[in-house]
């Protein structure tokens, strides 16, 4: 007994000291060494938007590499989460990126859902949220709004897109009736809400038989040609819609062996966006969509991007690489504004103060309020491009005011 006894003690002694070692690895990229700082990167690695999760993975790493692992001179510890299909994954991912590995800012985050469970977790414990991608009408906690002192995007709100092409697809389709259709989750919600109500409030008409948009289970189907044959009976003048993701792929190729395969198709622009166009192939030919960004865009700052981009893959880049980019930009400039130890609220008045974004989107800045970016929206055609199909652009269509 006196002999387990010993071992006993000498167990929990080592166990105490192997506790205390770790708890020091945990920190020692933060006040131990101030010229390192942990980031941390929540993104789908598994689930429906996958594809999405690892474009935004590739385009923060694009940026790290291109200077040196550095953001603002500091080395960067970038500690990768996985968001997979949403909250129930997402929140324990993110509660260990916060709790566990202390990241002074969580970045990524593709889901609208996910933004919406987050974004409390990092307001309580005041670390920035910068978010490239999703970002939802956040609800009311305790019946009060959102404190979004801690919350910023380099993306967009989900509402926006379908806000930006609203007035060129009533132009397009005049007294006709558009069919709306998209997934049944906050995502989904938030895409085809910009779209319906900016479109009625310009007098456009739904042909949906009451007026309100189908939503198709998600993620638990991609059989869509019953859904889409249901909406060829209405005889829609235009079909709009949001799909990512395998979804996309799937929504695509079957609208192209259904009866509406005839019947012009206008989308958010994640439709069409990254691999799943190469796998859509020829059914997404002439599918106009709305974006932030295109790979044709002109300026400088997207020339450097793409051959910087190409350079790794086969690919065009996309506006979930192209936002997670800006991200590390809006943080490389932050942090470069931070004296001694890195903190979250340190960090996040840095963020305040970037100012004006050179970005392959074209410049941008962060809305006072909302912390959203103040950027234009461009119309894109599916078409080919040398010798690969891609979302060419076609006009600016606006830039969506500040609050």
């Amino acid at each position: 007994m006196t002999r387990f006894r010993t071992r006993l003690r000498r167990g929990l002694a080592s166990a105490t000291a192997t506790a205390a070692l770790l708890t020091a690895a945990c920190a020692s990229t933060t006040a131990d060494d101030p010229d390192s700082v942990r980031i941390g990167l929540l993104v789908s690695l598994s689930g429906t938007y996958a594809t999405v999760g690892e474009d935004m993975q590739r385009g923060i790493r694009l940026y790290l590499d291109s200077h040196g692992g550095r953001l603002g001179g500091r080395r960067v510890d970038l500690v990768v989460g996985d968001e997979g299909d949403g909250p129930a994954t997402a929140v324990p991912a993110a509660q260990k990126l916060l709790e566990r590995d202390r990241v002074v800012a969580l970045t990524g985050l593709v889901g609208g859902a996910t933004v919406d469970k987050v974004q409390i977790l990092t307001t309580e414990r005041k670390v920035p949220l910068l978010g490239a991608n999703a970002r939802p009408a956040f609800t009311p906690v305790g019946g009060k709004p959102r404190d979004l002192a801690y919350t910023w995007h380099t993306s967009y709100n989900s509402d926006e897109p379908g806000i930006a092409i609203a007035e060129y697809v009533r132009s397009q389709v005049g007294d006709g009736a558009v069919y709306a259709i998209g997934p049944d989750y906050q995502g989904g919600w938030d895409e085809l809400r910009g779209f319906t109500d900016t479109f009625t409030r310009l007098g456009g008409k739904l042909a949906n038989p009451d007026g309100k948009t189908l939503f198709t289970p998600f993620p638990a189907t991609q059989n869509f040609l019953p859904y889409l044959n249901m909406a060829a009976k209405t005889k829609p003048k235009a079909v709009y819609t949001f799909y990512a993701g395998a979804a996309a792929v799937a929504f695509v190729r079957q609208y192209a062996q259904s009866d509406l395969k005839d019947v012009p198709l206008y989308a958010a622009g994640f439709l069409t966006e990254g691999s799943v166009l190469t796998a859509q192939g020829s059914a997404a030919t002439g599918i106009r969509n709305v974006l932030n960004y295109s790979p044709t865009l002109g300026n400088a700052a997207n020339q450097d991007f793409v051959a910087r981009w190409s350079a790794r893959h086969a690919i065009q880049p996309t506006t979930f690489a192209m936002a997670s980019y800006d991200a590390a930009a809006v943080l490389d400039r932050a942090l470069s504004g931070v004296d001694g130890e890195v903190t979250g609220p340190k960090l996040n008045t840095a963020i305040g103060n970037v100012g004006r974004v050179v970005s392959p989107r074209g410049d941008w800045q962060f809305e006072p309020v909302e912390h959203r970016p103040v950027q234009r929206w461009y119309l894109r055609e599916v078409k080919p491009d040398g010798p690969v199909l891609s979302n060419v652009l076609v006009q600016d269509l606006t830039t969506l005011p500040a609050s």
